[in-house]
């Protein structure tokens, strides 16, 4: 609690314009679950956070897909599928070096990665490479999924997917899907949920480092 309240406080002053130099980024993983003869598109079951408990993550059944994505308030990534384990290998190789490292040129020269403190993203061979490569790297508070607004992204996508088209048949169709809806999702709304830092920020503060409602 105390390095959320601290990385608040840090952040509570921050304009828009140096959020929008923030390219925020992570994982997310969504299956294919058969119930009763019905399909549904599952996003991360029980991954978000609350204050009092973390559910535990449930069995994909039927299969899953993982993906990757940044965004920021006037860009986003592609919607890249990670296929097997994500380790720091991949994470290097397959995300910073061909998705991260455009995406930070087009933001500008004061672009600033986000990613969380899962182990691939702060493994050494990955520190190396954004040293070598000049990458500035924000500071994350660990178990912060509400402070990251690309947890709102994957709300939009899960939603505009099973609102939109028909149960997918299988994980192809479900990728597939899931990559058009990604790049209809309006720039607008990316840049919404992105203008809602100082709100989060805010919040955390006032709950002393606690879980905010984001």
């Amino acid at each position: 609690m105390m390095a959320r309240l601290a990385w608040s406080t840090r952040h509570l002053r921050w304009n828009r314009q140096q959020w929008a130099q923030v390219l925020f980024s992570d994982e997310s993983r969504f299956s294919l679950e058969h119930d009763n003869g019905r399909t549904r598109v599952w996003r991360r079951p029980g991954e978000r956070m609350v204050p009092a408990c973390v559910r535990e993550r449930r069995a994909y059944r039927g299969g899953s897909v993982m993906v990757w994505a940044g965004i920021s308030e006037h860009h986003r990534t592609p919607l890249y599928h990670v296929r097997g384990n994500l380790n720091a290998l991949v994470y290097r190789d397959q995300i910073l070096r061909p998705q991260v490292l455009p995406m930070l040129r087009q933001i500008g020269p004061h672009a600033v990665l986000h990613d969380d403190n899962a182990p691939p993203h702060r493994a050494r061979l990955v520190d190396a490479f954004l040293q070598q490569v000049q990458i500035n790297r924000m500071d994350w508070p660990a178990n912060s999924p509400d402070m990251n607004p690309i947890e709102h992204a994957w709300d939009m996508l899960g939603r505009r997917v099973r609102e939109n088209h028909a149960p997918p048949a299988n994980l192809q169709q479900l990728l597939v899907l899931f990559q058009q809806e990604w790049q209809a999702i309006p720039q607008a709304d990316l840049a919404n949920i992105v203008h809602s830092m100082r709100g989060r920020c805010n919040e955390c503060r006032q709950n002393r480092g606690g879980y905010t409602h984001y």
